[in-house]
C-alpha cells in the first residue's frame, strides 16, 4: 500500500513540475530563467548567485548560462561581491519583466495557501522538508 502512495506522490510532483514548465512556456522563457527569476523576485530584486544555485537545485553550469542570456536581454546584470560572491541583480528592464511575468505566479501560489489553514501550510512543509531530507540520504546510501 504504501508503495503505491509513493508513487502517487512521485507523480503528483513531477505534474507539478510539469505545470511550473507550462507556465515557464507561456511566458516565453526557460524553466531555469523561470526558476532564477522567481528568487531575484522572492529576493526582492537581488541575490548572490550561490543561493540561487541552493535554492533551485539547478546546476551551476545550466544557472551560470541562463544568468548569461538574461544579461543579453538587459534583465540582470552582476555585481561582484567579496572573495568570489557575484550579486545577480534585477535591472529595470528585469523588474518590469517580473513584475508582470512572474509576480502572478506568486499570486496563484498564494491563492492557493490562503485556501489551507496555517496548520496545514506548517505540516506540508514539515512533511516535504522531511521527504526530500530522507532522500538525500537514502539516494546517497542506496545509490
Amino acid at each position: 500500500m504504501n508503495d503505491k502512495k509513493s508513487r502517487i506522490y512521485a507523480y503528483l510532483s513531477a505534474e507539478i513540475t510539469s505545470l511550473y514548465h507550462k507556465a515557464a512556456v507561456k511566458i516565453g522563457i526557460s524553466d531555469t530563467v523561470l526558476n532564477i527569476l522567481y528568487v531575484l523576485c522572492e529576493k526582492e530584486g537581488q541575490c548572490l548567485q550561490s543561493d540561487i544555485f541552493r535554492l533551485t537545485g539547478i546546476s551551476r553550469q545550466t544557472i551560470n548560462s541562463a544568468i548569461r542570456k538574461l544579461e543579453k536581454g538587459e534583465l540582470v546584470y552582476l555585481e561582484q561581491k567579496e572573495g568570489r560572491n557575484t550579486m545577480v541583480c534585477l535591472t529595470e528592464k528585469g523588474k518590469n519583466f517580473s513584475t508582470k511575468k512572474i509576480l502572478p505566479l506568486f499570486q496563484i501560489e498564494d491563492k492557493i495557501w490562503g485556501a489551507w489553514t496555517v496548520n496545514e501550510q506548517e505540516k506540508y512543509i514539515q512533511f516535504t522538508q522531511t521527504y526530500r531530507d530522507l532522500l538525500k540520504k537514502y539516494l546517497r546510501e542506496d545509490l
